[in-house]
């Protein structure tokens, strides 16, 4: 009898254990379906940058500009989001609506425009340089029509005045203001002006100074971005 006895209670035991490997089997799978259902329905947004030599990373390896760096922290705060930089050197208005279509080509969720500077160092008119990034923003909002835009503001130096100067400055929160774009106010904040920031030039970021302009952008970006990223791709929109 005990060893009957002792018989049921060990095929007891065996039969509790395969039940609960089985449940952790079930939950395992359980838990496999439900990840792959988050993956499928993230789908990687895209960002734009289209700037100039102070997005570009001037005098850098591409990973050590700002926008490389912003993509770091995008995947850090789990957004599935792929960065394009498409700035370039000694990069105007102008030449931003030269390299646009290209671009466009693509989807976009988010477009971060840093232009315009190298224009006023030209002394182009200020209506002028507003016009071109109008057109800009109207174009990539024209093919991607639920975009995000995200303007960098310049300033002028220091050395500069009269109204042109300030005209400038302002006109990217004009821009802002009528594209319901977000604005960072001053992409050199803390950069501009500081040797430890800037190349010899004393007017390129270096790589700390990159760094300092990737938490400068990061700040306006980040919210935008948290926003988009529950919002269905923009690849399901008219874009074509």
């Amino acid at each position: 009898m005990e060893a009957d006895g002792t018989a049921g209670v060990e095929s007891c035991s065996l039969s509790a254990e395969r039940c609960i490997v089985r449940a952790r089997i079930a939950l395992l799978i359980a838990w496999c379906v439900f990840s792959l259902q988050i993956v499928h329905a993230s789908p990687t947004k895209t960002i734009l940058v289209l700037g100039d030599s102070l997005s570009q990373g001037f005098g850098l390896t591409p990973s050590e500009a700002y926008p490389m760096l912003l993509a770091k922290k995008l995947r850090a705060a789990g957004l599935n989001f792929q960065v394009t930089n498409a700035s370039a050197a000694g990069g105007t208005t102008e030449g931003g609506l030269e390299r646009l279509p290209a671009h466009l080509k693509r989807k976009m969720d988010i477009f971060i425009v840093e232009l315009g500077i190298n224009d006023a160092f030209r002394g182009i008119p200020v209506d002028q340089i507003q016009n071109n990034l109008q057109q800009i923003i109207d174009k990539v909002k024209g093919r991607n029509p639920r975009v995000r835009v995200v303007i960098a503001g310049m300033q002028l130096p220091n050395y500069a005045t009269g109204d042109y100067v300030s005209a400038f400055s302002k006109m990217f929160a004009d821009l802002a203001a009528k594209n319901g774009a977000a604005l960072v106010p001053y992409l050199l904040q803390s950069v501009a002006g500081d040797p430890s920031m800037n190349l010899s030039d004393g007017i390129h970021p270096n790589a700390d100074g990159q760094k300092t302009l990737a938490e400068t952008v990061w700040h306006v970006l980040e919210p935008v971005a948290r926003d988009v990223a529950v919002i269905p791709s923009a690849s399901e929109g008219p874009h074509r």
